[in-house]
């Protein structure tokens, strides 16, 4: 289960913390768009992490429908239609365009293996059905979790989004300061 620790150190105890939406009008427009942008991070590697156990979900769920049907044919083989058919069905989720990279890649993806300490996903044939089933639950509660705290970081950002847009409606903020803001940062790098 992800824990948001009040005062903790981590990117997610800071989004998800109380204050970090509170008196948003007070915040100059550059703060605005570093807590938004910190927000969409977290997001990202969130769905990044969803994503993995939506994967192992489908693998272990696999497994279950190989053996429930008799089926000879071993999961590696089915890994890649195993996948692909999650990747081509129907969009589950925010409907958000995602152009940043997960930054904790890696982070996330220990952190789902090691989700079922001694099951090995690379030979779910060999689990027993109890421990298959054991595997497919965690999985389900880590992914619950994971898409809970996911929708939390979401309702941020679009808090973050509304006070900036807000701004810009108003005409306390304008385009022109952007494009300029944003070719000194293009300048420097």
């Amino acid at each position: 289960m992800i824990e948001v620790r009040p005062g903790g150190r981590r990117r997610i105890d800071r989004v998800l913390a109380a204050d970090y939406v509170r008196d948003l009008n007070t915040l100059t427009l550059a703060n605005l768009r570093e807590r938004r942008d910190e927000a969409a991070q977290e997001e990202t590697d969130l769905s990044y992490l969803r994503r993995l156990l939506h994967a192992r979900i489908d693998i272990v769920r696999a497994e279950q429908q190989r053996r429930s049907s008799g089926g000879e044919a071993s999961i590696v083989d089915q890994l890649a239609t195993i996948l692909a058919d999650n990747a081509i069905g129907p969009a589950a989720g925010s409907g958000r365009h995602q152009p940043l990279e997960p930054s904790r890649a890696g982070e996330y993806r220990r952190r789902a293996e090691a989700l079922v300490g001694d099951a090995d996903l690379s030979d779910v044939s060999s689990l027993t059905d109890e421990k298959l089933a054991e595997t497919l639950s965690t999985y389900r509660e880590q992914e619950a979790s994971v898409s809970m705290r996911r929708r939390e970081v979401q309702a941020v950002v679009d808090a973050l989004n509304a006070e900036i847009a807000g701004r810009y409606a108003q005409g306390t903020a304008s385009v022109d300061e952007l494009l300029a803001s944003e070719r000194r940062r293009d300048d420097a790098d």
